[in-house]
């Protein structure tokens, strides 16, 4: 067997959509975030495996507040003894994010590499908006580090859904310039994965040989399909990810206990 073969996967955390408060008490659609977020991380330490790289992918918190994002990195860096790399949503202050998670465990980051993979994080929020855009230095720094770098395999992740979910009212949201987004991929053979948050559900597709992910929100879920706006009964969940130093990919989704 093949020295790649034998080497084991970048396992990858994705938590996304934790709508955490600046008060701990603070629910969302009678939902208390904080707590939600705790029994996942709960459920994530009881698995035998721990994650080699936690990706947070927006809407870290529902009212951008410093307090909120300090709580956020204190529950995560006495979790995991891991990276955290964060990106923004919707609900975030941005810089605020930037700001405030700046440390060595819990991070907001524009990417990197771990073994034989490149991890860029884009910033699709739009201030005011529940929507979201690829401004043009967002593509082109895309670009050229899909260009610049030697690592064999990528993964690229945002907030907002850059295809539509069949939802009518959660397809307002999306990326309104996914073509470009598109373009500078086809661009990039290495890229295996587009990976993002923002709609509050698992989704699996494929487009040009890329693996096109989404997965569920650490509290509250979204009816899958609705016309309008509508819940799930499903629980909180998250997402792991096994990138094998050959490109393949090994995803599933998990649920905590209702």
């Amino acid at each position: 067997m093949s020295e790649i073969a034998d080497a084991p996967p970048l396992r990858v955390l994705q938590l996304t959509d934790t709508h955490l408060y600046a008060d701990p008490a603070a629910t969302l659609y009678d939902c208390n975030t904080e707590d939600s977020l705790r029994r996942v991380l709960d459920a994530v330490r009881a698995e035998a495996d721990t994650p080699d790289l936690v990706l947070l992918t927006g809407d870290l918190t529902h009212d951008g507040s410093v307090p909120a994002y300090h709580r956020l990195a204190r529950l995560l860096e006495e979790a995991f003894d891991a990276p955290v790399w964060c990106l923004p949503g919707n609900h975030d202050e941005a810089a605020t994010l930037r700001s405030e998670l700046d440390g060595d465990g819990v991070a907001s980051v524009p990417g990197g590499t771990v073994a034989d993979w490149q991890l860029i994080l884009l910033d699709s929020t739009v201030q005011g908006s529940e929507g979201g855009h690829l401004a043009d230095p967002e593509l082109e720094r895309l670009d050229s580090a899909l260009q610049d770098c030697p690592t064999p395999h990528a993964l690229v992740c945002l907030h907002h859904n850059p295809v539509p979910m069949n939802s009518r009212w959660l397809d307002t949201m999306t990326v309104d310039n996914a073509p470009a987004l598109f373009a500078v991929l086809d661009r990039h053979p290495r890229v295996r994965v587009l990976l993002w948050g923002h709609v509050h559900q698992p989704f699996d597709g494929t487009r040009n040989d890329v693996r096109l992910l989404a997965s569920p929100s650490t509290c509250v879920q979204f009816l899958p399909g609705s016309e309008s706006f509508a819940l799930d009964s499903r629980p909180p969940g998250y997402r792991w990810l096994l990138l094998h130093p050959d490109g393949t990919v090994e995803t599933s989704v998990h649920y905590v206990d209702a």
